[in-house]
């Protein structure tokens, strides 16, 4: 599918999902008359091919993201307790623990000292993810009725 499209067509698929602003692609791909080529490319099926499989990418990025955000926030951290309250001189079994939410370890002469990472900001970076996707979609629901409205425009000249 992309092997079809010129860098500079690949590159104004990128700016396009990052800005939602198809002149402002154009123009930062320095296409000369950016309003007409942005249009004339959205026209193309290749390219809004390309826009879905970057968004689908995106969003997998995003889900990722916000799968480590919540694990933080909300994981368990028994495993970290057991480390810290391990006897001396027993192995200690690292591959099975959970670990996830340890920040710093530290082995000193008053045992050993685990800083984990903060739940607070964890929950606060979610839900900022959380609110850029609800903005996301009410900008994606914009679109389609403004776009909705051009053709029935269109259609009645």
């Amino acid at each position: 599918m992309s092997q079809s499209l010129s860098p500079k067509q690949l590159l104004f698929c990128t700016y396009f999902v990052q800005t939602r602003n198809a002149r402002e692609a154009a123009a930062k791909c320095g296409y000369r008359f950016a309003q007409r080529t942005a249009a004339r490319l959205l026209r193309r099926s290749d390219i809004r091919a390309q826009i879905t499989a970057l968004d689908r990418e995106m969003l997998r990025t995003q889900t990722d993201i916000a799968a480590g955000y919540a694990r933080l926030a909300f994981g368990c951290v028994s495993d970290a307790v057991a480390l810290a309250l391990h006897p001396d001189g027993e192995t200690v079994p690292l591959e099975e623990m959970d670990l996830f939410a340890v920040s710093e370890i530290k082995c000193g002469k008053n045992g050993v000292e685990i800083k984990f990472f903060d739940r607070l900001k964890a929950l606060e970076k979610l839900e900022a993810l959380t609110n850029s996707r609800e903005s996301d979609s009410a900008k994606e629901l914009f679109s389609a009725i403004g776009k909705g409205a051009a053709a029935l425009q269109e259609a009645t000249l």
